[in-house]
């Protein structure tokens, strides 16, 4: 695809079914993202395969934890083109500047890859039109989900099919669709993480309205006024409209009911109802959390202390939640935007250092055994610590270097 391509009219061939399709399929999804609606449900009962995605299920906070914390990591880290033989970054590469920089006239790189990222998480699949100008990647545009179909043809090849609207359907090829996916149930169209937490989100949604109905409409009473014999009728309708009007609700939570004729109270205890509600709370934010690799303690359940403990856990959660998605976008951008010369010698690469650091302490003792300090065989050079503290380059005596490392002068020798 070049750059003048985007400007074509779409082919008219007998794609109407497939828009028809698309805005039926979107029609009965309206009625099965209602969690309220009689099909919502049934399908909760009878196990769907589409899943619950976006509104509803961003409303609930663990989702939208899980979600944003996933996208916003892979939209914070810095994405290079890298020489695969000598690592140095190849900025004269035209791919370089796009994913790094400047995807396309309106976003920039983190709004382009938290958008894609949260697609691909709440819809299975994170799609961008890769726009071309001679043989030269110039812009990433991003499409929405919803409206792209994923075919494999007779031959095994793929095609996306995009519906532009009005019947139109643009056909694109794979070498110009930057397709970001994880789990996939056929090999070649992705599964959304939300639809695999369909069942643990519906029980939270429940869970919570279940408890905000209870708050509104709940008389939260301290105790009960037990009388020996019948109240009078004008006793008991007192007593009767005064619960509805002045005790019920939680504003009114933990007041007594205020008796007459011999009342005698009675003060009521928690139950193990109540616990268990906030335990079945906790259990399903844990559920949700396991669907989406996501440590607890991120998601405000406070399983440990913020100290070692937590910097343990980012490191568990950047190698086993974000390393895989580090590998799908560098794979997916590998194949579709570097060209076939590229391939071999070039590749793109997340820069996580960031997010597996240690503290100040443990990245100096780092440091100092790279540059040789302690004996240690050095590895690394000082402009290279520099640049990875994001420090700008300075000239260092080669005497202050020796002394940093520990290193002794060798008295200079004469012939």
């Amino acid at each position: 695809m070049n750059l003048f391509s985007i400007f074509r009219r779409p082919e008219k061939v007998p794609t109407a079914s497939l828009y028809e399709f698309a805005m039926r399929d979107m029609a009965v999804m309206a009625k099965v993202l209602d969690p309220n609606s009689p099909e919502f449900k049934e399908w909760m009962r009878g196990g769907g395969d589409s899943g619950v995605t976006v509104s509803d299920a961003m409303c609930n906070t663990a989702v939208f934890r899980c979600v944003t914390l996933i996208s916003y990591a892979i939209g914070m880290l810095p994405v290079h083109v890298i020489d695969k033989e000598t690592k140095e970054k190849a900025r004269d590469n035209s791919l370089f500047d796009v994913i790094h920089s400047r995807p396309n006239d309106w976003q920039t790189a983190f709004n382009f890859r938290q958008y894609m990222q949260r697609n691909a998480l709440v819809h299975g699949n994170a799609y961008a039109m890769v726009v071309r100008s001679m043989g030269r990647v110039i812009r990433l545009v991003p499409l929405d989900p919803r409206a792209v179909e994923v075919r494999q043809k007779d031959d095994w090849s793929i095609e996306y099919r995009y519906a532009v609207g009005k019947g139109g359907v643009r056909v694109i090829n794979p070498r110009d669709m930057l397709h970001v996916y994880a789990e996939s149930d056929n090999g070649y169209r992705g599964t959304s993480m939300v639809a695999v937490a369909a069942r643990a989100i519906e029980l939270a949604r429940e869970l919570e309205k279940s408890q905000t109905k209870f708050f509104q409409n709940g008389m939260l009473l301290g105790g009960m006024l037990a009388h020996p014999e019948q109240l009078s009728p004008e006793a008991y309708e007192r007593l009767r409209e005064s619960i509805w009007t002045e005790y019920s609700g939680s504003d009114n939570a933990g007041k007594w009911l205020i008796g007459e004729e011999g009342i005698t109270p009675h003060q009521f205890k928690s139950s193990a109802k109540d616990s268990q509600q906030i335990e079945s709370r906790e259990l399903q934010i844990e559920e949700i959390a396991r669907a989406f690799g996501v440590p607890r303690p991120f998601l405000g359940v406070d399983d440990t202390s913020w100290g070692s403990g937590i910097d343990v856990l980012g490191q568990i959660f950047v190698r086993y939640a974000l390393n895989p998605w580090f590998t799908a976008w560098e794979q997916a951008m590998n194949r579709t935007c570097l060209s076939d010369d590229d391939v071999g010698r070039l590749e793109t690469k997340f820069n996580a250092g960031a997010l597996l650091r240690g503290s100040m302490a443990d990245q100096s003792e780092f440091f100092a055994k790279g540059l040789g300090s302690g004996g240690h065989q050095p590895w690394m050079d000082y402009e290279e610590v520099r640049d990875m503290m994001d420090l700008p380059k300075k000239e260092i005596a080669p005497n202050a270097l020796a002394q940093a490392t520990g290193a002794e002068n060798e008295p200079e020798t004469t012939t």
